[in-house]
């Protein structure tokens, strides 16, 4: 009996009945006494498990085990399954030692397995992950973040079809926003969450088999847990975690994760990843302040590839569009202040980021984003028109929109800031006598906006910068109603005609002592024929904003500055040089002729004219020019000293004009014109003695002689212009007044007249019989005939044409101009039909 005793094991069965099932998986039922009947993978696992756990990972036998699944790549899938079933079991009994070294084999299995199959293997550690992540211990869920960490940082080489990681996205994430007590293991915690989002990021988004972890449910997720942990830390954009310590921030690591989740994003993805964003900072109410918004975006768009940053402006930009298209009920509830505070937010982050992205991902839809902001723009001054409780918002939100516009342009093409001005310059309202309030406002910050595009601008040529479509309305609105806006206008004008940097050395009238060093470059013949068109054209506008009633000190001072720009800008030119002496010298008989204006007025108009005169002088270096200057300053000194600017080189607007002015006080044409004559220069003083009348473009005036200073205005009609239909203004002379009433005429109420009376002459051709439109065409071939016949049939009877000599008579000057030499008279005969 005792030698049968022998042949049993613990459980009763022989020897030989485990040595039969030893290569059958028969579970372990017999509490490790069977080890024979058990598979040998189970007994090679089983082995490099210690009695004690304190010891650790079993070496010689993980070896072994390591070894046989390596040479028995298809036992992969068991051994995980058994290993997994071990750690669920352990789990269960709180055998806690035993799982960090089941999860300890099992990383150690798949870092020396990695280039088999690994999907099943996988799987059951997928499984061990997860039971270690829905344990409640601390410790266990940091083991499972490791692990899985490891395993992510595993490149497989073949596919899986049937691997998902929905489990893992919502558990690493709530570990995002852990809340533990001690504030140690919630550090360690959240570190540990963030570790497994980085690592699902890095095992999924290379592999399109596996779950899309761009997908809206995923993300909604992923990226409130990585701004969660960024929140109340804006750290340096460039700094990177270069120890363990500065890894172990959740913070940092929170920062990095967002880098690479957004450096491995596609075109495709770029909107999935920045809406979550957006509802984060709106449901935190993070737009105000927003340097965390700006924070992170600017993390955004320096992780992000460059061809895809405008993707991100663009998603902005509509983000920004629904906040002001919230309905009204919807704006009673939040409030408007908050809104305008929310809208300045995103206005700001643009403002910020939009220099970050590259200059060539701007171009294609560039106008569009100008053309929302200022529709933005719009949207705003609507709100402050209907809304004074708001007015303090609202405007801090219109000064970040024309910042941000600046800003925008600045990383555009020359070619394309011009075509920006042009843009914003024809959504400004034209001035009329019914401008409302909100259409003045809208001019001043329209104006502002194209004034901080016009400083991002680098003038090169003047035809460049001042193209016609965009010179005009310009001009135009340099004699609207508002003086501010007029300000902003000959702001606009010093920004564009500034190449050389002089603007803020002529900011200031000065009238005596040294003035700044300006070297003066010849003019080109760009900028000589752009002035010949355009030039008389300015002028005028200059001389008719200076009339104005409601001028202020600032807006002499910038008619001083265009002035004084144009001068060095154009180098001086004999043409330039001599209209700017005719304007000058017209703005001095100003005071003498016009009754409209204040005495304070009248004094601003002289000491324009003697600052503009001293820097004139000076410039020139002419030595009779600033002889005559100097006198006349000395003499308004002595006599008449309300004519100079004051001590802080201001227009003295609330200085009263002396009843008389002496004549000593006033510059003289004549003496400056003897002095540019004597100069040796060729400067046609004739003109400069030819009283100044403003014309526009498109009048020209024809001259009989250098001579004949009382020079005629002729007005050219129209090529198309037919005899019959008598000229607009046949009689009515030109003066400031007549062209104010001219500027008043509304363009619409134009064009709605032309096509009434186009629409008549259509239904007319219509409606009515031939015989009558023969008759009327008939009708208007006798008015033609009776015309020719009146031009070309008074000739005086005094004049024998027949008889005059061919040689012109010494004394036949006077009778030339007595009795006109006509031609003869020619009778043109037309059909009885002629229609023209």
């Amino acid at each position: 009996m005792e030698n049968f005793s022998q042949s049993l094991n613990c459980c009763g069965r022989p020897k030989w009945f485990n040595s039969m099932f030893k290569q059958c998986d028969v579970p372990d039922c017999c509490c490790g006494c069977c080890s024979a009947l058990r598979p040998r993978y189970r007994r090679l696992v089983d082995n490099i498990f210690p009695s004690d756990p304190q010891d650790g990972l079993v070496r010689n036998n993980m070896e072994k085990l390591t070894f046989y699944a390596l040479s028995s790549p298809e036992k992969l899938d068991r051994i995980g399954e058994y290993l997994a079933w071990k750690v669920s079991r352990d789990i269960a009994r709180h055998r806690h030692g035993y799982v960090i070294i089941a999860m300890e084999a099992m990383d150690q299995l798949l870092l020396a397995c990695h280039a088999q199959s690994l999907n099943l293997f996988v799987e059951s550690f997928l499984k061990m992950v997860q039971k270690l992540l829905e344990c409640h211990e601390a410790d266990m869920q940091l083991l499972a973040a490791q692990s899985f960490v490891k395993f992510a940082n595993i490149e497989e080489d073949t596919p899986s079809y049937h691997r998902r990681y929905d489990f893992f996205v919502s558990k690493f994430s709530s570990l995002c926003h852990n809340n533990n007590d001690d504030l140690e293991t919630q550090k360690r915690l959240r570190v540990a969450g963030l570790k497994g989002i980085q690592g699902v990021v890095r095992k999924t988004v290379s592999d399109d088999l596996q779950v899309n972890i761009w997908d809206e449910t995923h993300m909604e997720k992923i990226i409130p847990s990585l701004l969660f942990n960024m929140e109340g830390h804006c750290g340096s954009l460039t700094e990177t975690p270069d120890s363990p310590q500065e890894e172990a921030n959740p913070w940092s690591l929170a920062e990095n994760c967002l880098r690479e989740l957004m450096g491995r994003a596609t075109f495709g993805n770029i909107r999935s990843v920045i809406r979550p964003v957006l509802k984060h900072l709106d449901n935190h109410d993070l737009w105000e302040p927003n340097d965390f918004a700006v924070h992170t975006f600017k993390i955004i768009m320096y992780s992000i590839q460059a061809q895809y940053s405008y993707a991100v402006i663009q998603i902005l930009m509509g983000h920004l569009d629904e906040k002001s298209r919230m309905d009204d009920t919807e704006k009673k509830k939040k409030k408007l202040r908050a809104d305008a505070k929310v809208r300045t937010g995103i206005v700001n982050v643009l403002a910020n980021i939009v220099s970050i992205a590259a200059g060539e991902s701007i171009g294609p839809s560039v106008l569009e984003i100008f053309n929302s902001l200022l529709n933005h723009l719009r949207h705003s001054i609507d709100i402050r028109t209907t809304n004074e409780t708001d007015l303090i918002d609202e405007k801090h939100f219109q000064d970040c929109v024309i910042n941000t516009l600046g800003e925008f342009a600045n990383n555009l093409p020359d070619f394309q800031k011009i075509e920006i001005m042009m843009f914003i310059m024809g959504k400004v309202p034209l001035p009329t006598d019914e401008s409302q309030e909100a259409d003045v406002l809208l001019q001043k910050i329209l104006l502002k906006s194209l004034l901080k595009v016009g400083t991002k601008y680098r003038t090169v040529q003047m035809c460049q910068a001042f193209p016609s479509a965009f010179l005009q309305p310009l001009q135009q609105m340099s004699l609207a109603s508002d003086p501010a806006v007029r300000l902003t206008v000959q702001q606009i004008l010093h920004t564009l005609l500034d190449r050389h940097n002089y603007l803020a050395s002529l900011n200031k009238v000065c009238v005596s002592g040294p003035l700044p060093d300006i070297k003066i470059e010849k003019c080109s013949r760009q900028d000589s024929m752009f002035f010949k068109k355009n030039g008389p054209d300015i002028l005028m506008h200059m001389f008719e904003s200076v009339q104005l009633a409601n001028n202020t000190a600032e807006n002499f001072q910038a008619i001083y500055t265009t002035l004084s720009l144009i001068c060095v800008e154009f180098g001086t030119d004999s043409d330039v040089l001599i209209e700017l002496l005719r304007l000058i010298f017209a703005i001095q008989e100003l005071p003498a002729k016009s009754t409209l204006l204040s005495s304070g007025q009248h004094c601003a108009m002289h000491i324009l004219v003697a600052g503009f005169l001293y820097f004139l002088g000076h410039l020139t270096a002419i030595p009779a020019f600033c002889t005559h200057v100097d006198q006349v300053v000395k003499n308004r000194c002595e006599n008449a000293r309300q004519l100079l600017p004051d001590d802080s080189f201001t227009f003295g607007l609330f200085n009263s004009l002396p009843e008389t002015i002496d004549e000593s006080v006033l510059f003289s044409s004549t003496v400056i014109a003897e002095a540019l004559r004597s100069s040796g220069h060729t400067y046609d003083t004739t003109r400069l003695l030819t009283p100044y009348i403003p014309r526009r473009v498109g009048q020209v005036t024809v001259t009989r002689s250098i001579s004949d200073l009382n020079s005629i205005s002729v007005e050219v009609d129209s090529v198309n212009s037919s005899p019959g239909i008598p000229r607009k203004h046949p009689e009515e002379e030109i003066t400031v007044e007549s062209l104010k009433r001219m500027l008043a005429e509304s363009p619409t109420a134009k064009r709605q007249a032309e096509d009434e009376r186009r629409l008549r002459i259509i239904e007319e051709f219509r409606t009515a019989a031939f015989e009558d439109l023969v008759a009327k065409a008939e009708q208007q071939t006798v008015d033609l005939q009776n015309k020719l016949n009146e031009i070309f049939g008074k000739v005086p009877a005094a004049v024998d044409i027949s008889s005059r000599p061919n040689s012109p008579h010494p004394n036949s000057r006077d009778e030339h101009r007595q009795a006109p030499l006509a031609p003869p008279v020619c009778n043109i005969k037309f059909p009885s039909h002629f229609i023209y």
